[in-house]
């Protein structure tokens, strides 16, 4: 026990020994560094040149472990847009792949839709890009400035490229709760009940689940 009181004890003092050692001045520049350190890195967050982990959630089923996909999906789903669903959903452990899948398909049929937002612009909400992201411009809010990175490392940061839109879509969900509280998190993709409905019924189907 004595041992114990004494190593915390020493551990405790550690920090005034060190600024001791350094001297005043020395020591309020390594704070001031520590300080400014900290800072650019949530600036180098906030412009996306760095990416932060995801919001964390407790997985259903361990990560890496997705069901398949079935022959609705794989006749239904772009090759391309499959593969860039299967690579987000592991940005919220435990989150399906199948729910990010559903929910392109109804935001905009993966991509193909000809529907104002999908393409360039916004549509009448102010969503914008194949998983329908608010970007400032109506009642659908900002999500995108909030959830938006330049995921696939192109160089470029768009709501309308799906290899940025489809992760932050992934992590939109997560922060919001999925996959433990999978409803709660689509009703706030879209508040809708019938939309959370649709998607977990779409997500079954492309999971082999009926």
């Amino acid at each position: 026990m004595t041992a114990a009181v004494y190593l915390a004890g020493w551990l405790l003092a550690l920090p005034f020994r060190v600024a001791w050692w350094l001297g005043f001045r020395r020591t309020v520049a390594l704070v001031c560094l520590l300080v400014l350190a900290v800072t650019a890195y949530g600036v180098a967050e906030d412009l996306g040149l760095v990416d932060p982990a995801p919001a964390q959630a407790s997985p259903t089923r361990r990560p890496g472990r997705q069901q398949p996909s079935s022959s609705a999906a794989r006749a239904d789903i772009p090759a391309g847009y499959l593969t860039l669903y299967r690579r987000a959903a592991p940005r919220c452990p435990g989150l399906s792949w199948s729910v990010l899948a559903a929910i392109g398909k109804v935001e905009s049929d993966h991509g193909r839709a000809r529907l104002p937002g999908v393409r360039s612009g916004w549509n009448h909400a102010g969503a914008a890009g194949p998983m329908q992201f608010g970007i400032g411009v109506g009642r659908a809010g900002n999500s995108w400035a909030t959830y938006g990175r330049d995921y696939d490392r192109d160089g470029r940061r768009s709501v309308y490229d799906p290899g940025d839109a489809i992760p932050a879509a992934g992590r939109y969900l997560c922060a919001a709760g999925a996959p433990r509280q999978l409803d709660q998190a689509i009703y706030a993709y879209n508040h809708s009940r019938a939309y959370v409905a649709q998607v977990k019924r779409l997500a079954r189907t492309y999971g082999g689940r009926r």
